[in-house]
């Protein structure tokens, strides 16, 4: 199964998260199939960008977003 989730990257205690597409099986950190989008929760106000084209594409062949990707989609569509 294919998920869209979060891959965290960054330093200790300074995190960034790649929203990506993978296998549900690889690690968090693992194999991704493609990257969409970036979130960065340290600035002010936090930092969402998701290409909604390729994540409409993702959906559309039946990639699960997981809970903490859904959320982001909404908060940045209310921006």
């Amino acid at each position: 199964m294919v998920k869209i989730r979060l891959q965290r990257q960054g330093a200790k205690k300074a995190p960034f998260y790649h929203i990506v597409v993978a296998d549900s099986r690889s690690p968090r950190d693992g194999k991704i199939i493609e990257k969409i989008g970036s979130y960065d929760p340290m600035t002010e106000p936090s930092t969402i960008i998701i290409d909604n084209e390729k994540l409409e594409q993702w959906v559309k062949n039946g990639a699960k977003t997981t809970d903490s990707v859904k959320n982001l989609i909404e908060r940045a569509s209310k921006k």
